[in-house]
C-alpha cells in the first residue's frame, strides 16, 4: 500500500521492571525458566543470510557460578563463515535501505514488545545464567533496558528523519535524505550487557544498514535468545548476521573488507585502539571512510569533599563498585575520601560490605555472582593478593574462591599512594581502592583524579553548592557522565545518555540520536522547480 501518511509518535517511556517479591508469580515463573534452560544444552548456531550454521569448531558456554556446568556449545565462524556473511549482509542491503521508514522501524518496535512480552523471562534467565547477574541485574537490563534501546532509538530516528532544512520560498524544494553507510557496520559486543551487545547491532540496522554481529563468546546464550526475537520480529534475512568468531579472524577477514563502513563496539581500550591502528594501514582499501564508534575502558572515580553525606557516600561505595561483579563499564573503582571522615566511613562501609551476599544468582537472596571467565578471575585474585602483602597498601575486607566458580568476594583496598596500581589500573572486578587524603590538600587531590588516562563515569559527593559547581568544573573532562551525590553506575537510556572520552571511547551517547547520526550518511538534494535559463546575472549589464 502506498504510504502517504506523516506519522506522530509520543515519546517512549522507561520499561518498568518486576519486583520478584516472595511468592509472586513472577519470581514463580521466572525460577521455572532457570531451571528450564539448566536442564539441557542448547546447540548456538552461526545465523548468515537469515539461515543457522552449525560449525564443527565449537566453544562450551559455561555458568560462570558453576564452571563445570555447561548450558551450551557455540558455533564459531570461520574465514569460510565470514566471507558468507559479508555476501549475505551487501546482498540483503538494497532491499533493506529500500523498505519504508515506517516498517523497518516497525521491526524493532516489535522486537521491543517481545522482549518485554513472551520472550521477557527466557532473556532474562539466559543473562543471568550465561553470564552470572543476579536478578535485578538481569531484569534491569536485558530486558528493561534493552526495550529502552529500541523503543528510544526508534523515537529519536524519527525525529532525525524529521528535521529538515528550510527553503527560501516555492519554487525550490530542498530536503536531507538520511541515507545508511554505503557497506556494511560491524557490531563488537562486551560479555557484560546483553543489551548493550544487542542496541550495538540494532542501532545501525534501524537506520537502514546492514550488520555482521560478533557477540562475547561468553556471553554468547542471551544475545542468541534476542537474534531469536529479531528473526520472530520479522527481520529481513541478511540484516543483522550473528557471527561468534575470534577476534584475529574478524579482523583479517572482514574489517580488510573493501565494503566494510563502521565499527560498532564495546570492549577495553587496547582491543579499540588495535582496530583504529588496523583501519589506519588499511585506508586506501576502503570505498568510504569507515566510521569508528566505540565506549571503552574505564577507571571510575568517587571524589568525595569534606562535607559529603557520609551515609549517602557509603551506600554509593557499597553499592557501585559491586553489583554485577563490579563488571559494570560504570562501576566505580577508585576513591579520594578526606581524612576528617575516613574513619566514620571506612567503618560503616565494612558493615555494609559484610552484608553483600556471594553465590549463584539463582538465589535471590544473593548480592553477587560470580565474574565471568577464569581470566578475569586470577585477574582480580592477583590484585587482591598483592594488595594482601603491599607495604603502601591495606587489604580491608575481600577474598577469592574458585573451587565451584569463579567468586571473587567484595574487596576493598585502603592506600596512601595515589599512585597504587588498583587506583589506576583498571581491574573490571568486585574491588574497590580508596586513597584518604589531607583535607588541606583538596585541590592537589581533584588535579591526581582529573590525570587518569580514563573518562567514562565519576561521582562527586559534596553538600555546599558553590562547592559542588566548583568540583565539578575541575572535573568536568574526567567523566562523561558525572553523578552529582549519587553514585556513578545505573544510566538509564532516555535519561543519562551514555558514554566517555579520552581512552573511554568516542563519547558518541549510545541509545541517543547522537550515536544514530554516525550510522547515517545524509545527502542534501535541492530540486527546482522553474529552472532559470539565464547564464548572467543582473548586474553584469553595466561596467
Amino acid at each position: 500500500m502506498a504510504n502517504n501518511s506523516i506519522y506522530q509518535f509520543e515519546r517512549p517511556t522507561n520499561e518498568p521492571g518486576r519486583g520478584f517479591m516472595p511468592g509472586s508469580p513472577e519470581k514463580t515463573a521466572l525460577k521455572d525458566e532457570l531451571a528450564r534452560q539448566q536442564a539441557g544444552v542448547e546447540r548456538i548456531p552461526l545465523i548468515i543470510g537469515g539461515k543457522p550454521v552449525y560449525t564443527e569448531k565449537t566453544v562450551p558456554v559455561v555458568l560462570p557460578h558453576d564452571h563445570h556446568h555447561v548450558i551450551a556449545e557455540l558455533s564459531i565462524a570461520g574465514p569460510e563463515e565470514l566471507a558468507a556473511a559479508i555476501k549475505a549482509a551487501m546482498d540483503a542491503k538494497e532491499a533493506w535501505e529500500a523498505l519504508s521508514t515506517e516498517h523497518r522501524l516497525a521491526i524493532f518496535e516489535k522486537a521491543a514488545a517481545l522482549v518485554a512480552g513472551p520472550w521477557r523471562n527466557r532473556i532474562v534467565a539466559s543473562n543471568m545464567l550465561g553470564q552470572s547477574k543476579v536478578v535485578r541485574q538481569a531484569e534491569g537490563e536485558s530486558a528493561c533496558a534493552l526495550a529502552d534501546f529500541l523503543r528510544f532509538g526508534v523515537a529519536d530516528a524519527r525525529r532525525i528523519y524529521a528535521d529538515q532544512p528550510m527553503r527560501p520560498g516555492f519554487t525550490e524544494m530542498n530536503r536531507v535524505v538520511y541515507r545508511p553507510l554505503e557497506g556494511f557496520v560491524v557490531a563488537v559486543a562486551p560479555f557484560n550487557f546483553t543489551s548493550i551487545s544487542c542496541n550495538l547491532a540494532c542501532a545501525p540496522a534501524l537506520c537502514g544498514n546492514v550488520v555482521l554481529w560478533k557477540p562475547s563468546t561468553t556471553a554468547a546464550l542471551a544475545s542468541w535468545r534476542f537474534m531469536q526475537v529479531l528473526m520472530e520480529a520479522g527481520l529481513p534475512a541478511g540484516v543483522i548476521n550473528f557471527i561468534p568468531c575470534r577476534g584475529d579472524a574478524l579482523q583479517n577477514c572482514v574489517l580488510a573488507s573493501p565494503d566494510f563502513a563502521g565499527f560498532h563496539f564495546t570492549g577495553s581500550t587496547q582491543v579499540f585502539s588495535d582496530v583504529w591502528r588496523f583501519v589506519g594501514e588499511h585506508i586506501d582499501a576502503y570505498k568510504t571512510y569507515p566510521r569508528l564508534v566505540g565506549e571503552t575502558g574505564g577507571k571510575d572515580f568517587v571524589f568525595a569533599h569534606p562535607s559529603a553525606d557520609i551515609d549517602a557516600l557509603v551506600a554509593c561505595l557499597a553499592l557501585s563498585p559491586f553489583e554485577y561483579q563490579g563488571q559494570k563499564c560504570s562501576a566505580a573503582s577508585r576513591a579520594y575520601v578526606p581524612k576528617s571522615i575516613w574513619p566514620k566511613v571506612r567503618e560503616k562501609l565494612l558493615a555494609a560490605v559484610a552484608t553483600l551476599k556471594v553465590g549463584d544468582p539463582c538465589d535471590f537472596r544473593n548480592m553477587l555472582g560470580a565474574v565471568i571467565d577464569e581470566r578475569a578471575y586470577r585477574r582480580c585474585a592477583d590484585a587482591i593478593d598483592a594488595a594482601r602483602d603491599a607495604e603502601d597498601a591495606t587489604l580491608l575486607c575481600g577474598g577469592h574462591d574458585d573451587d565451584r566458580g569463579w567468586f571473587i568476594y567484595p574487596a576493598v583496598i585502603e592506600t596512601g599512594n595515589p599512585h597504587y596500581d588498583t587506583m589506576e589500573r583498571e581491574l573490571f572486578g568486585p574491588v574497590l581502592t580508596v586513597y584518604p587524603y589531607d583535607d588541606d590538600k583538596l585541590d592537589e587531590t581533584l588535579a591526581l583524579c582529573d590525570a587518569s588516562e580514563y573518562g567514562l563515569t565519576g561521582s562527586i559527593y559534596c553538600e555546599g553548592r558553590e562547592e559542588l559547581a566548583r568540583l565539578e568544573w575541575v572535573l568536568r573532562n574526567a567523566a562523561g557522565n558525572l553523578y552529582l551525590n549519587d553514585k556513578p553506575s545505573g544510566s538509564a537510556v532516555g535519561q543519562q545518555p551514555f558514554g566517555g572520552a579520552r581512552h573511554s571511547g568516542t563519547n558518541d551517547k549510545a541509545g541517543t540520536a547522537l550515536n544514530l547520526h554516525r550510522w547515517m550518511s545524509p545527502c542534501a538534494v535541492k530540486e527546482a522547480y522553474a529552472p532559470s535559463p539565464a547564464i548572467t546575472y543582473p548586474y553584469m549589464t553595466e561596467e
